[in-house]
This record gives structure tokens, sequence and C-alpha cells, in this order.
């Protein structure tokens, strides 16, 4: 789900190192892409170069290899990549995943046509939230599309470090240089809860 996104347990505030969320298999972590992003490939929206931030295990990632499409996954925990890695070498299928911080997305420098985050932009706080944003404006070339899966402020309950998104501030922090297509209400699946968690899916263009 992302490069150091807590368990999705109530409470503690202290984020774990990133290693230590795959230690067992975190709650996001499903084994198949999220539906969402699913519906998404399948209507053709993900397309060119992809590059999936806070890849985790790397199951957008594999989606995107699948369609034939040059695909790069990052995240900082190295345990979750060399599983990526593994299930790429499983399923046949190419892919680079890289020990990267999202958060400096122009040490990349490549261009990128399609980015997918799912569970990531919502555990940044504003300074961060900040730098991705930059580092993202740096590898979308113009025309690019950005997608988001994060928690909604529908969701109920404390997520720990998660900061619940709602519509305002997900336009505000999108504000320059970008176009927001669509907010739409959105699950995120996990292995925890058969509703899974309410979520916002965001489909934002680089202008």
């Amino acid at each position: 789900m992302a490069d150091s996104t807590p368990h999705l347990h109530h409470g503690s505030m202290t984020p774990p190192e990133p290693n230590d969320l795959y230690l067992s298999p975190p709650p996001w972590d499903i084994g198949r892409p999220q539906p969402a992003f699913l519906a998404l490939a399948a209507a053709g929206a993900v397309r060119g170069r992809v590059l999936d931030v806070g890849c985790g295990t790397g199951e957008h990632t594999l989606m995107a290899a699948g369609l034939g499409l040059d695909a790069t996954g990052v995240d900082l925990a190295s345990r979750a990549l060399r599983a990526a890695e593994a299930k790429a070498r499983d399923r046949g299928r190419t892919a680079r995943f890289l020990h990267h911080d999202a958060r400096q997305l122009a040490d990349l420098q490549e261009p990128f046509d399609t980015v997918l985050d799912c569970g990531l932009f919502h555990i940044f706080d504003d300074d961060d939230r900040t730098a991705y944003i930059a580092g993202l404006r740096s590898v979308v070339r113009p025309g690019g599309r950005y997608f988001m899966l994060g928690f909604s402020d529908r969701q109920p309950g404390e997520w720990g470090r998660v900061r619940k998104l709602t519509r305002d501030e997900i336009e505000a922090s999108f504000a320059d240089g970008w176009r927001i297509d669509s907010i739409e209400p959105a699950t995120i699946d996990i292995t925890t809860d058969p509703d899974g968690i309410r979520a916002w899916l965001v489909a934002i263009t680089r202008i």
C-alpha cells in the first residue's frame, strides 16, 4: 500500500519502519489489484509508461505489466519489493521495482504517462504532501494522469497515521498545475473487513 503506511489498526501514531509492515501480510495486501484500479485498467485509463508509487508487493505494477505496459513500482519496504519481484517471476511478467522514496520522485528523472497511488497520499503530513506533489509534477508528462485511492472522511474511527481525505483538501492540494477530472466514492479492499475501507478514487490530469 505505501512507503511507510502503518498497519490499519486503531491507535498508534508512531509509524513503523517500512519493512516491519511486511513481516506478516498487512490488511491491504490482498494478493490482487484493488477493484477500483482494475476498473480503470478495463476502461483503458491506465496507459503508456506507468509508475506505481508506494507499490508494496506490486499488484498494481503487475496489473499494468499484464496490459503490456512499461511498469515501474517504487517503495521503501525492501521486503515488499522482494515479494513483488518474486510475483513478477512467478507470473512471467516484466516489471521494474525500485527502492525509492516517493517524496523524491524528481530524482527518478524519468517521464510517466500514468501514476497509480493506492494508499500513499493519505499518510503524508502537509510538508510531505507538498514534496510529493512537486515530485509528481516533475515526472508526469503534460496530459498524463494520476489516479489516487485514499481513505475518505466518510470512514469512521481513527486509523493511526492515516489522514482521512476530504474533497476540499484534495482539490486544494492539486489546485496548481493539475485538472481534477473526478473524485468518486470507492472502496479499498482489506483482508480484515469484508466491507473494506471507504475511500475516494481521484482522477487528475497534469496540465
